[in-house]
């Protein structure tokens, strides 16, 4: 009798998830010993740091976007469109949500997958702290839908503003970001410089020092406040140079349509506003067959990366809290640095699952952080090594900026085709607008 091949299953098509399934696929995607099955909410990929500038307009995402059919196709795993909502660990199934389509038809009904392996990697959404008027008011940059709206709506408040400004004279566009973390700051920095861009095509000379207002507002003492000072000093003094408006200390109490009321009693007045103040594991893992999760929803992993309560379960990536022997730091933040490293770990340990022998541990390396402050170079781009051995801004930052990019690029195509790639999109920003502005 033929052995059954292990079926391997990973939920979530993140920058983790997807690395993982691209790595098994290339490994045993042709052999009969495993069969690897992706499964996400979404038919395409966009790395998630590049998110900001989706909705600054300034990256078109269709042009970066990867298909995760033709991704399976050419790495040899399958792919099933669908999002989790729920989980039988005895019977070794998940179950996938049906698909609705915009005029809620059903196309796609509820399904079951078994897995003999499960790897759960559903990343992160917003955390709104329950705070009145956010869900109401605000935008998140959850996916690339929402940053897809989001631009819409800027691309239609500068219109606005513009014909204003040229009907009746000085009108002023506000934006308020609530959150001072990575992303609150890098969507700062890229309206700065989307809005212009879009000065370019106006009739009307619109400036961000007049006729646009960015405010960031930040709970903590200062921004970023998880890296080092030093980031976080350079990074306000960046952006106040740009005439971005920096309120810390303040915790936003209610958001409604005007604007924005903090725990001081200030009052930011705002026609955007953008919530990036923290972030949760997706409420599905709250009720995934008794799997324990922290007070973020996230799921509750050992050093190995399996779930505390079943060595079937894996989890990693935003979605998962991993405890490190390190007592300064206890637990692995939610990096995309920590993503990738436990992909490649999972990659070995499957190997050694395969073999009956014990899973390894996962042990955090902190490579640095960078911030991107666009692409004007005398804004600069900021990294610290958290050992304290690095500091660095300017171009050299942003070319080792954009290689986190490529080399994420690498392990989904290959080098030669993303030299391709790459050689494509430097040809086209010679021609094209560098703001999407429809």
């Amino acid at each position: 009798m033929q052995k059954q091949p292990h079926k391997i299953v990973i939920v979530g098509g993140g920058a983790g998830g997807l690395e993982l399934a691209t790595r098994l696929g290339k490994k045993w995607g042709k052999s009969k010993q495993v069969t690897i099955t992706l499964v996400d909410a979404s038919l395409t990929h966009l790395w998630k740091p590049l998110w900001h500038e989706v909705a600054a307009g300034t990256l078109l995402s269709h042009e970066d976007e990867l298909n995760y059919i033709a991704q399976a196709y050419q790495h040899q795993f399958n792919f099933e469109f669908g999002r989790l909502d729920g989980l039988n660990r005895q019977a070794k199934q998940i179950f996938l949500a049906p698909i609705i389509d915009e005029y809620n038809n059903e196309i796609i009904p509820r399904r079951t997958l078994q897995y003999d392996t499960l790897i759960i990697a559903i990343g992160s959404v917003s955390n709104d702290f329950g705070t009145p008027g956010v869900r109401e008011y605000c935008t998140f940059l959850d996916d690339r839908m929402q940053a897809e709206q989001f631009q819409q709506q800027l691309l239609k408040k500068i219109l606005y503003s513009q014909n204003q400004l040229h009907m009746q004279g000085f009108t002023q566009l506000t934006i308020a970001i609530v959150g001072g973390g990575a992303t609150g700051v890098e969507l700062a920095a890229e309206l700065h410089y989307a809005i212009r861009q879009a000065a370019r095509y106006s009739r009307t000379k619109i400036t961000p020092e007049y006729q646009i207002k960015i405010t960031i507002i930040e709970a903590a003492d200062r921004l970023l406040s998880t890296l080092p000072a030093k980031i976080s000093q350079a990074t306000q003094q960046q952006l106040e140079k740009m005439g971005i408006e920096v309120y810390t200390s303040q915790r936003v109490l209610e958001v409604n349509s005007k604007g924005l009321r903090t725990n001081t009693g200030l009052f930011i007045t705002a026609d955007l506003k953008v919530w990036a103040a923290g972030i949760k594991a997706p409420d599905v893992l709250q009720n995934l067959d008794g799997l324990p999760v922290n007070r973020l929803n996230q799921l509750l992993v050992r050093q190995t990366l399996q779930t505390t309560i079943d060595g079937d379960i894996f989890a990693f990536g935003d979605c998962a809290s991993c405890p490190q022997p390190n007592p300064t730091m206890p637990s692995v933040p939610p990096r995309a640095q920590a993503a990738n490293q436990q992909a490649k770990l999972l990659v070995r340990t499957i190997k050694r699952r395969l073999k009956n022998e014990p899973p390894l541990l996962y042990y955090y390396r902190d490579y640095g952080s960078l911030i991107s402050l666009s692409r004007q170079n005398t804004i600069g781009n900021l990294m610290g090594a958290l050992r304290g051995s690095l500091f660095i801004e300017g171009k050299i930052a942003r070319l080792v900026y954009l290689a986190l990019y490529k080399k994420h690029q690498i392990v989904l195509y290959g080098f030669w085709h993303v030299f391709l790639l790459t050689l494509a999109h430097l040809l086209e920003r010679r021609v094209k607008p560098q703001l999407k502005l429809h």
